[in-house]
């Protein structure tokens, strides 16, 4: 089945594609574009912004609506599972540094040659993982997520994916960013290149992120080249103010210069 066909295969609500004859026949044949970085769940569209391709999420729906759930061999105990996207099996050909020590890559996810994936690390269906990139222990690459080139994903990262609804901006994170310790992004949330997120930072699409250097706001999106720390403002009302009270925020305090370079930069011996 050509990519084409594929597409209008998929185009229908995911129950009807799940029920259709020819169903194993197209999920077999996305599994594989999925995984050689053919098909993408959301890419550039050549004019600095991103097309969601909404015919993948639906076809990602419609392999859960149509298999069932089976136990599956595991280390000391089952693990209970949907068969459509199974745990992928990489040969040393993929070029991908996999760690012991207990990752899961899923099949229907994108990993390119060069990838460092530290364990345990998790990266779901759908997700895009390109070259150079580092995966720490305990990250979380989330389902339809797009990671670029060469960032770098800091233990305990967690990157939503955003699945449902199927026209929904999944998380990206663009190419040379660094992503610290403990962050969190999700909801669609978008980093450009370069930026940096320090440890702690968590984005939602309701996040406000407030830019010090060129004094605006910046919601669902990280510019390119900001460095974002965690911050903190005051709770309104009187209540909040007699207890000196604040909420967490997002601060954007500088913009990328050699030294942030420095300190972000990885050995090259881990690559």
């Amino acid at each position: 089945m050509d990519l084409s066909a594929l597409r209008g295969f998929y185009e229908r609500p995911p129950a009807e594609a799940a029920a259709d004859p020819r169903w194993a026949e197209a999920h077999q044949a996305l599994l594989r574009g999925l995984e050689a970085g053919r098909i993408r769940a959301a890419e550039p569209d050549g004019t600095g912004e991103w097309r969601v391709n909404t015919w993948v999420k639906q076809a990602i729906l419609a392999a859960f609506r149509a298999t069932k759930m089976v136990e599956l061999p595991g280390p000391g105990f089952p693990f209970l599972d949907k068969t459509a996207f199974p745990p992928r099996v990489l040969s040393l050909e993929a070029g991908v540094r996999m760690v012991p020590g207990g990752s899961s890559v899923r099949r229907g996810s994108f990993v390119a040659a060069g990838v460092t994936v530290m364990p345990p690390a998790f990266i779901n269906v759908g997700a895009f993982v390109d070259e150079g990139t580092m995966v720490d222990s305990h990250a979380l690459v989330g389902s339809c997520a797009q990671i670029g080139k060469r960032v770098h994903l800091s233990a305990a990262a967690q990157i939503g994916g955003v699945l449902e609804p199927a026209g929904a901006r999944p998380v990206i994170v663009e190419d040379d960013a660094f992503v610290g310790g403990l962050v969190g992004i999700f909801e669609g949330v978008r980093v450009r290149h370069r930026a940096v997120l320090a440890s702690g930072v968590v984005l939602t699409a309701s996040t406000v992120i407030h830019d010090l250097v060129r004094e605006r706001e910046w919601v669902r999106e990280v510019p390119e080249d900001a460095v974002v720390v965690p911050g903190s403002r005051p709770a309104k009302g009187g209540f909040a103010e007699a207890r000196g009270l604040q909420l967490a925020t997002a601060v954007i305090v500088k913009y990328r210069d050699h030294k942030t370079d420095a300190a972000t930069a990885l050995e090259a011996a881990l690559r």
